[in-house]
């Protein structure tokens, strides 16, 4: 069955600019630019504003959508809520070495924006990661064996702790047992512990 309207909104907090223009969705904010890309989805996007409060708002509608459409609406708002937290806040993951026997030896390269991984479960070979573009790691300073990725697309951040932690995988054992690599063990806004 097809709703012949289904609408929702969000409010777009102070300090953040949004320009829509056919589908594509620009968020600006103290942290800087991110746009993306809603061509896909059968929905349109309003900027509107509250007559009572004067806050602007995003507004998305579909007519005539099925369930799958009117599903669809939630996303793209939660797509930018997080494009707003991304350019207020930030994205930090941070990952955390596990290792029995063979010290994993990390070493960041290319100026915060590569990594170098040695002596994994004591093999020779150098595992390099490139961190997608706008995602700088470090070192903790405070915690050892653990890394800090940071960035405003939350997007670009995560599949970046997935490349690193997808270098580390165990071959040919028991991987119930050995139970060593690079795992993500925090997920968070930069701007909370600041």
């Amino acid at each position: 069955m097809k709703t012949i309207l289904s609408s929702d909104t969000m409010d777009i907090p102070d300090g953040v600019k949004i320009k829509v223009h056919a589908k594509v969705i620009e968020v600006e904010g103290p942290r800087g630019k991110l746009s993306r890309n809603f061509k896909h989805l059968n929905l349109d996007f309003q900027l509107t504003t509250d007559e009572e409060t004067g806050k602007k708002k995003l507004k998305v509608d579909a007519w005539f959508g099925s369930r799958k459409t009117t599903a669809s609406i939630r996303t793209a708002l939660s797509h930018v809520s997080n494009l707003i937290k991304g350019v207020t806040k930030g994205y930090r993951y941070k990952m955390r070495f596990v290792y029995a026997h063979f010290p994993i030896n990390a070493s960041i390269t290319n100026s915060g924006t590569a990594i170098e991984i040695r002596n994994f479960l004591g093999e020779k070979k150098v595992r390099k990661v490139d961190m997608l573009d706008g995602v700088s790691i470090v070192r903790s300073e405070k915690v050892k064996d653990e890394l800090v990725l940071d960035g405003n697309d939350i997007e670009l951040v995560s599949r970046s702790a997935a490349l690193i932690n997808q270098k580390c995988h165990v071959k040919n054992k028991d991987i119930r047992k050995f139970l060593d690599g690079i795992y993500v063990s925090e997920k968070g806004a930069i701007a909370v512990e600041e």
